[in-house]
């Protein structure tokens, strides 16, 4: 019969209570008639029902020539067990109740060990509960509501003000804020419009949205939030792997010192045999090292649910160890520290609108990658393009049309002519704004430059700020890019990056990770199919949620957000993680230390003593206290 180990705790504790009522009321006189054969049959009813588990364990560690912290468990209970099964026969003290407290109080640790794992893990499980039931999905020519398993790929779903998003989408139709709280910790509502991606559990919250379904419900943010984090949880650290030769170990050793304890105690010292073997129990029971055991998964599990709460992705538990010892941080430029597309940044000239007006008359029939940054300026200035007659695209160069009467030209420097009028300033603001890294667009009317326009890939605001936050660190930001090193100079300097890579093939980037891995531990940030390699060969692969699929599998670490300046925050919290499992591991080690020798009765002449049921709890109120200690880590302030 399996019973859940609170189930067992009950059972334990019922059948224990008349054992603990009559310890107490031994050293008063008070001996209850019959009470050796009740201890025996209450103790009996609490191995077969309870302390079973503990057996199995010990046992099937046994044959694979290990030992585990059941061992101890089971050793010491079965120890005390069938010694007062022998006494009880020829008439001697029994220490039936040692066996059967013992077993009540690792139960009770276990039980709220359990609770505290499940209270660690419970925030990432809630995720689920956020995601809708149904949703309105375009079938036959009308809105209907179907079952969230029902929508298939490139489904149209109507999503209005105040409802959740069921599922990850982009909108074709519509214009809303969406509150992405939950799933990327952003605490203010995002703008959507057309051909924004949507996120699935999040609340569209003023505007009726339309979207087209880009993940099945098992594919969407959400489910792969969840999945990774479960995964996190029951990873294994290195250190962990550490703990566990140290248990295989530590656990024969225990079982030779408790032999000792008893053959010097009765031998030596000539105790009566019972009471030696409480020494020796007493031993068993307090070095049980399930505490040591706790020490890295319960950290582990809540410091990997406190990230995912974040929007940081911790997949496994090699990050903690690896994030302690980083000395650089290696950034991919374009779509990590730069938004990943082209925007207007300067436009010079004395009717700022009119430039922008006629330049997006004529780049609105342009298909020229730049185009969409001129056309996005005009729109954020509502500024509407005029129709244009005889368009003509000059390759290389830029287009040239008719605009109300106007003979309109719109490009690089190639446009300009022999015979077109451009002043010395113009000529001296081209310079400077080429010497920061943009692209220069000249806007000439009737052969007169009357305006000059800007664009770069400029970086994201908060990019400065993350690599201010790493520097505090002590880590040292490293920028690695494909582009010429005129821009990415002029990049770096402004987010603050003194070392600067420029013109890596994407085939090099892992090249130079290694180079530059001679030096120290290197985690590499990156978004793009091309940054694959540079993420796996990195000690550390950070990949922006906003990345390609194939970005996202190769990184150690997934920034949801998408904001820059949580590389730092995943850094601290892997680091507060990982001291925590080693301030759990020291603390349980130091209990061990001080316990063993305390139950061996080295200090008895002091009066300082332990009976094998106040081991018992001291031992499970040790791995309470560990437990407690790791659930901290959800105060713990985050840079």
């Amino acid at each position: 019969m399996r019973l859940s180990i609170t189930k067992r705790f009950i059972i334990s504790l019922v059948l224990t209570i008349p054992l603990l009522i009559e310890m107490i009321l031994m050293p008063l006189g008070w001996v209850l008639p019959g009470h050796t054969l009740m201890a025996f049959l209450l103790t009996t009813l609490v191995m077969f029902l309870s302390a079973q588990p503990f057996w199995r364990s010990a046992w099937a560690s046994f044959k694979k020539h290990h030992a585990n912290m059941d061992t101890l468990v089971a050793v010491g209970t079965a120890t005390a067990y069938f010694y007062s099964i022998y006494a009880m026969v020829v008439n001697q003290p029994v220490y039936f109740e040692s066996a059967a407290v013992v077993t009540t109080f690792v139960l009770l640790g276990q039980v709220f060990e359990e609770r505290m794992r499940h209270q660690a893990a419970n925030a990432t499980e809630k995720l689920l509960n956020l995601q809708a039931n149904d949703a309105e999905v375009w079938r036959n020519e009308q809105y209907v509501r179907l079952p969230l398993a029902e929508i298939k790929l490139n489904d149209q779903v109507l999503i209005r003000p105040g409802e959740k998003i069921p599922i990850d989408g982009v909108v074709i139709d519509g214009h809303s804020s969406v509150d992405e709280a939950a799933i990327t910790g952003e605490s203010l509502p995002v703008e959507k419009n057309i051909s924004d991606q949507v996120i699935g559990a999040t609340i569209n919250t003023n505007g009726n949205l339309v979207i087209k379904v880009t993940k099945t419900e098992n594919e969407t943010m959400l489910q792969q939030i969840v999945d990774v984090v479960k995964k996190a949880q029951v990873s294994r650290a290195p250190i962990q792997k550490l703990t566990d030769k140290i248990s295989d170990i530590f656990v024969p050793i225990v079982l030779i010192i408790a032999i000792i304890t008893f053959l010097i105690w009765y031998i030596f010292l000539q105790l009566p045999v019972g009471q030696a073997l409480s020494y020796a129990v007493a031993v068993i029971v307090i070095a049980c090292p399930c505490a040591l055991g706790l020490a890295t998964p319960t950290a582990l599990m809540v410091g990997t649910g406190r990230s995912a709460k974040m929007g940081i992705l911790i997949k496994n538990g090699d990050v903690l160890e690896i994030a302690e010892q980083l000395k650089t941080v290696v950034f991919d430029k374009t779509g990590t520290i730069t938004q990943g597309h082209p925007l207007v940044t300067d436009v010079i000239g004395s009717d700022r609108k009119n430039i922008l007006r006629l330049a997006a008359s004529l780049e609105n029939l342009s298909e020229h990658p730049l185009a969409k940054a001129v056309l996005d300026a005009s729109q954020e200035e509502d500024v509407l393009p005029l129709d244009v007659t005889n368009f003509k695209a000059l390759e290389g160069k830029g287009a040239i049309g008719e605009v109300q009467g106007q003979f309109v030209l719109l490009g690089n420097y190639k446009i300009i002519t022999d015979d077109t009028k451009i002043t010395e300033n113009q000529k001296t603001q081209a310079m400077k704004l080429e010497d920061a890294a943009k692209t220069v667009v000249y806007l000439i009317v009737n052969k007169m430059v009357i305006g000059l326009i800007a664009i770069q890939d400029i970086p994201k605001t908060t990019s400065q700020n993350a690599i201010e936050m790493l520097k505090s660190q002590g880590i040292q930001p490293v920028m690695l890019t494909g582009d010429n090193q005129g821009v990415a100079d002029s990049i770096g300097k402004s987010v603050g990056i003194e070392q600067v890579i420029a013109n890596v093939l994407p085939t090099e980037k892992a090249e130079q990770i290694k180079r530059l891995k001679q030096n120290g531990t290197v985690a590499f940030v990156g978004d793009g199919i091309n940054d694959a390699p540079a993420l796996t060969t990195a000690d550390l692969g950070i990949a922006m949620g906003s990345g390609s699929d194939i970005a996202i599998d190769s990184g150690d670490i997934v920034l949801v957000k998408n904001d820059l300046r949580d590389v730092t925050r995943a850094i601290d919290i892997s680091k507060k993680t990982f001291h925590k499992i080693k301030a759990n591991l020291f603390w349980a080690f130091i209990y061990n230390i001080i316990g063993i020798p305390i139950a061996a009765g080295l200090f008895s002449i002091y009066g300082l003593t332990l009976s094998p049921e106040l081991a018992g709890l001291a031992m499970a109120f040790s791995s309470i206290s560990v437990v407690f200690n790791s659930l901290l880590l959800n105060r713990v302030k985050i840079k």
